[in-house]
């Protein structure tokens, strides 16, 4: 499918030379030294950016000497680094969206002087944006940029604040800074040894140990006007949301890995763990609890994730929601199959020798950092709650009767089923919008989780048809093969429709007086998706089947 990045090749190459290289300098026994010691392997990271693997070079744009990576290339290459280390994959995030408001909003001299050198000197970068009071809020900075005037015009800019959770910021060389300009948020390119700039010592966190994150001060921080990003104040925060439906698709990407790499420990031991006479991988309590259910929630968020980055390098826009909706699903479907790997290899799980258990730690940080997973249901639902309201509640319905086609073109998806959760979360809305329901703020969130499962959903559905025609991007994951994709696709949609209908009634329902009545029930569609539950358990034994390599078509 045609789109800007790289092709195939290259990015294949690109991959290998990446798994080569961790392997080589990332083996499991260093991984688990680095995060019992909480070290930043700086020069491991600087090497990573450096002639032999050069990986900064993936989002620097070809005319400034970098490989022009697209969305599609960063997510596979995120997904690869999140696989080894999440801690380290972290400090290649940095910089990486360090940089990305000069490749977003910078002057063409701006992205042609810093991005060269990042990509010739293999700088690392830090992102200055959260705040110890505002946190996610970007618009209540407290940072200051006070313009220094030379001649009767603006020479520069001293920069005061403090930043918090920064991650490499103890080690960058460059820092993007948002500070609060006369004329309103604005980036700055501020250098590590400017006079006034200081961190704070490593944080002691919970997970992603590997990585360095640390508090940023400035104090009367001197930059002149060429380090403002774009060249002009008050563009900070639209330069923000232009980035955060790719941004947001790398922190996807790395759920997504972190996910597998917990799987792919816990699928394996299970052949080998013998209880009751047989290994736990015949047994349905096994596979049917701890591994197929994760499977298939990675692989409907990987569906959304190819689709999302498809369009992103199609120019279709910034996709903030698709991007919110893509690390939703992730990042939870990642923590969930982390969690249930240490489930999985029991007491041998629970200790650090067997990794899962330090999976699981990193995981957790996914949820929160680009945005925690309560920012993202609020940002789902409030953009699918104005198409709502602007289609007259058509959106969802609409959106069912193209699943509908879908269901005509290949019957083996579930996608019947979900257009009849599409058919529900749309009465869902209607019956929200007409008695005021989203004045609870929890219902809002809810809608966004229901809306996050039924559109994850419906692109599995896609991705399953799309791998039976052979019509999936060339550069596409393709460890599944189709039939095990549709398996998959009406797993997922039995379980997003009976979501969308059990916390549906209870939510919204549940505050309607009289909604226990045969209504409610016609308008969720509830007898044709507790009927689509029926083969669920067959679908189930076969995707055990083909993660087990028991049926290798």
């Amino acid at each position: 499918m045609a789109g800007k990045g790289m092709d195939k090749e290259s990015l294949d190459l690109t991959l290998e030379a990446l798994k080569d290289f961790t392997a080589q300098r990332l083996p499991e026994k260093k991984i688990l030294e680095l995060d019992a010691t909480e070290e930043f392997p700086i020069d491991i990271v600087r090497d990573m950016n450096g002639p032999e693997l050069g990986i900064q070079l993936l989002f620097i744009p070809e005319e400034f000497e970098g490989m022009g990576g697209g969305a599609f290339d960063v997510y596979r290459v995120c997904e690869e680094l999140a696989r080894v280390d999440l801690g380290i994959a972290t400090g290649v995030l940095a910089t990486f969206l360090g940089s990305d408001p000069i490749v977003f909003g910078g002057t063409h001299e701006q992205k042609k002087h810093w991005l060269t050198r990042i990509g010739r000197e293999g700088l690392l970068m830090a992102y200055g944006a959260t705040e110890p009071e505002a946190g996610s809020d970007l618009g209540a900075l407290r940072t200051v940029a006070v313009p220094v005037e030379k001649d009767g015009k603006t020479a520069g800019y001293r920069i005061t604040g403090n930043k918090q959770w920064i991650s490499n910021g103890g080690y960058a060389d460059l820092y993007c800074i948002l500070a609060k300009a006369p004329a309103g948020p604005t980036w700055f390119v501020v250098e590590k040894d400017a006079e006034g700039l200081n961190h704070g010592k490593p944080e002691d966190k919970h997970g992603i140990r590997a990585s360095n994150t640390a508090t940023v001060s400035l104090e009367n921080v001197y930059v002149d006007l060429d380090r403002m990003v774009g060249g002009k104040e008050g563009e900070g925060l639209f330069q923000a949301q232009l980035v955060f439906g790719y941004t947001r698709l790398m922190v996807a990407a790395f759920g997504l890995g972190a996910g597998w790499a917990a799987l792919d420990r816990a699928i394996p031991y299970s052949t080998g763990r013998i209880q009751g006479g047989a290994p736990l991988s015949e047994k349905q309590g096994y596979t049917h609890k701890l591994i197929v259910p994760h499977v298939v929630r990675l692989e409907a968020a990987r569906a959304y994730i190819e689709e999302t980055a498809e369009r992103i390098d199609r120019d279709e826009g910034t996709l903030n929601t698709e991007g919110a909706i893509a690390k939703y699903l992730a990042t939870e479907a990642g923590n969930g199959a982390a969690d249930a790997s240490i489930q999985a290899l029991g007491g041998y799980g629970y200790t650090r020798e067997y990794f899962v258990e330090k999976i699981k730690r990193d995981a957790r940080i996914t949820q929160i950092y680009e945005g925690t997973s309560e920012i993202m249901e609020m940002t789902i639902s409030r953009d699918r709650w104005q198409l709502h309201l602007k289609t007259k509640g058509r959106f969802y319905h609409d959106m069912a009767h193209q699943i509908g086609q879908l269901h005509q073109q290949n019957n083996m998806a579930g996608a019947d089923i979900i257009a009849c959760c599409m058919h529900g979360l749309a009465e869902l809305l209607e019956m929200a919008r007409v008695h005021r329901l989203t004045r609870h703020q929890h219902i809002l969130f809810r809608l966004g989780e229901w809306i996050a499962f039924a559109e994850g959903s419906a692109s599995l559905a896609r991705r399953a048809v799309r791998a039976a025609d052979g019509d999936l991007n060339e550069k596409a994951h393709s460890r599944f093969h189709a039939r095990a994709l549709a398996a998959f696709s009406r797993i997922y949609a039995r379980e997003a429709a009976m979501k969308m209908v059990s916390e549906g009634a209870r939510w919204i329902g549940g505050l309607l007086p009289g909604s226990g009545n045969g209504s409610l029930q016609q308008k969720l569609m509830l007898p044709e998706i507790l009927n689509a539950q029926a083969g669920l358990i067959e679908d189930m034994d076969y995707v055990a089947d083909v993660l087990y390599d028991r049926n290798p078509d």
